[in-house]
């Protein structure tokens, strides 16, 4: 029968172009696991067969064919369980493939079968949780029609008519009787099966002859037991022992069975292919929807972004906050708004500790990252371009000490991110320097900001160095002359008594103030040691 041609279907890439032109690597952002792992984005979207830099792409088609797919999980939870049944019934054709290369057997005919089985498994479990239903994204319905020719085909009922009967012949094997020839020391020569039996065998015991009121012997009826299978034997033995009898059953049924090979080599593999073949991408989606799925469940929002081209450079975000923290805390979590604009395209952030800055960097992170998988976004609204690349320099774990061997593997770090951005790249640098004093630090930090903004990238810099955000307007002015791009301050917020809002806001920093606000909060203010004093 006469097949579609699928060769090039794809449920993330809309055309056999763009497929061809993302493995050639011409779409592909420079996003590296390390980062994505510093982001946090593995923790809350593990695959386990391949790797979410993989998936990453610049290519605004690309992305807006995965949002259609998304959304049609997200609005048809059948299709999510429906996958999730469907991978372990591929990754066992998986590990079937891979035992009979290792066995080097071509002519198992058994696992032909077998193979033959799980295909029709797999087919069946897309038909059912598939067809018959009405789906937005033009991925979902040309795999569900393409499923539906098949099923409703003569050529796949006919297969699974022969399937059963030649299935049904082996599932009637019972027992083997096996011949063992004997040499003059009754040591056993060599053996051979006799006959194929559709009973088991029975023992010779008297009880069993008891409770069959049958004292007969005959050929089912065993005489002398051998030492009991799967007993006082090395796995080595039972390995062998199953191969043999495998063995003999192909070679008896290798007549019958020959055409089966033919089929599979013919028509199942091709379409058993075809399905292995998405396994990467079904395992993508079940886990993206099921990350979603998670955010929604607790309250939170996403949205499906609004992707401009790469050359517009957009970074837009309304009520903006960080997927990993939201799942970890019963609160609801602290959103911020973060655009990227003509007065800003690179941010100093400062604040208190643990008020929000190394947060706020990594939802930036994790926002586009998530954006450029194709996914729904952790905010109310964005608008974005694309990124042909993600860049972190994040702590090291090393304690804030003037340490010449870090401070010099940091400004290698910076060294090699300043050689491969562009224009167009995404840069987040959270408390970089700090193996250092402020003084070198600030300095060494708006030297790199000057030259992130004569590379005009889109920027965050967290960083606990508040003398480096009173330079900005100087830093600025150094850099504008020279066509750099416009540097801003954000800050993390402080309640009363040192208590952290979580809010950032675009606004001058004031380290004195937090200074206040924490020393109020510990009692460190002068007065309050004053007070102390005269309590004492």
């Amino acid at each position: 029968m006469p097949q579609p041609d699928f060769n090039d279907f794809s449920l993330l890439y809309p055309t056999a172009e763009t497929r061809r032109a993302h493995f050639a690597r011409e779409d592909v952002p420079r996003i590296d696991d390390f980062t994505l792992e510093e982001l946090g984005l593995p923790e809350i979207l593990p695959l386990k067969n391949s790797r979410l830099s993989e998936f990453m792409t610049t290519d605004p088609v690309v992305i807006s064919y995965r949002q259609q797919v998304f959304a049609d999980l997200l609005a048809h939870e059948e299709i999510g369980k429906t996958l999730g049944k469907l991978i372990p019934v591929l990754f066992d054709i998986m590990e079937l493939r891979r035992l009979e290369d290792d066995n080097g057997d071509t002519s198992d005919y058994l696992s032909s079968m077998t193979e033959i089985e799980l295909y029709i498994s797999s087919i069946d479990i897309l038909y059912k949780g598939l067809c018959g239903k009405e789906y937005d994204s033009v991925a979902f319905r040309r795999l569900s029609s393409y499923i539906a020719e098949l099923v409703e085909s003569d050529y796949y009922a006919e297969l699974n008519q022969r399937l059963a009967e030649l299935t049904n012949r082996v599932r009637e094997i019972k027992s083997v009787t096996i011949g063992v020839n004997l040499d003059s020391q009754l040591r056993p020569r060599d053996a051979g099966v006799l006959s194929i039996n559709p009973e088991y065998f029975r023992s010779g015991d008297t009880l069993h002859k008891i409770l069959r009121l049958n004292f007969k012997e005959d050929q089912y009826t065993c005489i002398a037991n051998l030492t009991p299978f799967g007993k006082k034997q090395s796995e080595n033995q039972k390995t062998a022992l199953s191969l043999a009898f495998n063995s003999a059953i192909n070679e008896v049924y290798r007549q019958s069975l020959r055409s089966w090979k033919k089929i599979v080599q013919t028509y199942v593999l091709e379409n058993t292919d075809f399905l292995l073949g998405l396994l990467p991408e079904f395992e993508l989606l079940v886990k993206g929807t099921n990350l979603m799925r998670a955010l929604q469940i607790k309250g939170n929002k996403i949205t499906i972004p609004e992707i401009r081209p790469v050359s517009e450079r957009v970074f837009r975000a309304t009520a903006i906050y960080n997927p990993e923290v939201a799942l970890k805390i019963d609160d609801p979590i602290v959103t911020n708004d973060l655009i990227f604009d003509e007065k800003a395209t690179i941010y100093v952030l400062t604040g208190p500790n643990r008020g929000g800055k190394s947060v706020i960097t990594c939802a930036c992170g994790l926002t586009q990252a998530m954006a450029q998988l194709g996914l729904f976004v952790p905010a109310e609204k964005a608008v974005l371009s694309p990124v042909d690349g993600i860049f972190t320099h994040f702590p090291t774990g090393a304690d804030d000490t003037i340490d010449k061997g870090r401070l010099g593997e940091e400004c290698a770090r910076l060294g090699e991110i300043l050689d491969e951005i562009t224009e167009n790249s995404l840069v987040l640098l959270d408390e970089s320097l700090s193996s250092t004093g402020s003084f070198e630090a600030s300095y060494i930090a708006a030297e790199v900001l000057s030259g992130l903004s004569r590379v005009g990238c889109h920027c965050i810099f967290a960083t606990h160095l508040h003398e480096l955000a009173a330079q900005i307007d100087n830093i600025n002015a150094r850099v504008s002359a020279e066509g750099g791009a416009p540097i801003d301050t954000l800050v993390a917020g402080i309640e009363a008594r040192g208590r952290r809002s979580f809010q950032i806001i675009r606004a001058k920093p004031d380290g004195k103030s937090y200074a206040r606000d924490i020393a109020e909060k510990y009692g460190l203010t002068y007065e309050s040691i004053v007070k102390k004093i005269k309590q004492d």
